[in-house]
């Protein structure tokens, strides 16, 4: 393991983790600590004291018992050697963490019975990918809070501009850094045990296999990304390996949900485009029929009234598809819920769903 990264590179996003006890004659480790601009933050026995609780919840500790529980705990062992340090290079910072299994059962269990711990160990083997990261940076997040899988697979080309900042959780300082860069720090600070790997150039027909296979299969895919041609040919790779496919819109909480685990045979985006032809004849003249092909997946009569105003706008008024920050979070709650149900066998049909917050206020109205 070598430190000689440097922390201002818009790429880095992997954190450095030591272990506590080989820290004291790790080169790197003691090289880290002698820089006196580093950011140091150990909080260890705050984390232990938290384990030790959900050990005993019957139990009433005073602040003297918890003390002495803590104490007790460490064994004799200095502190500063338990568990593992992790080395954030985009902050310059260290912090002191427990070990992988006690840091992920502290974190998660207010998880807990909501999501069994049967259900939490079959989502830590599971793998998803998520292309496209507005919508899916907050589907990336929801699934590294709540730990629903164990490798998470992010595909975005794109930059982060400042229009992005009504909707894309992240700060002003990260202007012109990749989308993935953004949404894999962010989990990193999170969990940094949590795998995550990139493809900051998108997927492409290059690395589509890879993306889908590479490791071991995806178990599920999130579409989040706004090129048709990549839609289309990630399902079609999707439906040939029999991967399930969400995919929310942003507009009326629509969600789709495909299937293909469970219906080998059944029509990408649910036969809305078949008009068009075959899978292929469709990708081949994309170019030639591109708004017709959107106005039919999207079912453009059923878009909200305010959605359909802003597609006659685009490239009058405004230059892409508008989306809010309600809308996005909304998709990202929805899409992680739905994916539980997907990875854990709970009943869910394929279709189009709709989770639309304005009717459910129009109803309430009595409109």
């Amino acid at each position: 393991m070598s430190i000689q990264v440097d922390s201002s590179s818009k790429e880095v996003y992997e954190p450095l983790i030591f272990s506590g006890i080989d820290s004291a004659s790790d080169s790197d480790f003691q090289e880290l600590q002698s820089d006196p601009t580093l950011l140091v933050y150990d909080e260890i026995a705050s984390q232990v004291r938290d384990l030790i609780k959900l050990r005993n919840p019957q139990k009433k500790f005073s602040t003297e018992d918890l003390d002495l529980a803590v104490h007790d705990y460490f064994e004799g062992v200095s502190p500063s050697l338990f568990g593992n340090w992790v080395y954030y290079p985009w902050r310059h910072c260290l912090v002191h963490l427990l070990p992988e299994e006690d840091y992920v059962t502290v974190r998660t269990i207010r998880n807990r019975y909501v999501i069994t711990e049967e259900e939490q160990r079959v989502l830590a083997k599971k793998k998803i990918g998520i292309i496209g990261l507005s919508v899916g940076q907050s589907v990336a997040l929801t699934l590294a809070l709540e730990r629903g899988c164990g490798e998470l697979r992010l595909a975005d080309f794109d930059t982060l501009e400042l229009s992005n900042l009504n909707r894309i959780r992240t700060g002003v300082q990260n202007l012109g850094v990749k989308k993935s860069v953004i949404a894999a720090r962010e989990i990193a600070e999170i969990d940094p045990y949590l795998k995550v790997v990139l493809f900051s150039e998108g997927v492409h027909d290059e690395n589509i296999d890879q993306f889908f296979c590479q490791d071991g299969q995806l178990d599920l895919l999130i579409e989040e990304c706004d090129s048709l041609e990549v839609k289309l040919k990630s399902r079609i790779k999707a439906k040939e390996l029999g991967v399930p496919v969400l995919m929310d819109t942003s507009d009326r909480g629509m969600i789709d949900v495909e299937r293909f685990d469970l219906e080998p045979d059944r029509p990408i985006l649910h036969g809305l485009l078949e008009k068009f032809g075959a899978e292929a004849e469709i990708l081949r003249n994309l170019p030639q029929q591109r708004t017709e092909i959107l106005m039919s997946l999207l079912n453009f009569e059923n878009l909200s009234s305010r959605a359909q105003i802003s597609i006659g706008e685009i490239g009058k008024s405004i230059s892409s598809w508008p989306q809010l920050a309600s809308s996005v979070i909304l998709g990202g709650g929805a899409c992680g819920y739905f994916s539980r149900m997907v990875l854990l066998g709970s009943p869910l049909n394929s279709g189009r769903f709709y989770v639309d917050l304005e009717q459910i206020a129009k109803e309430n109205h009595g409109s």
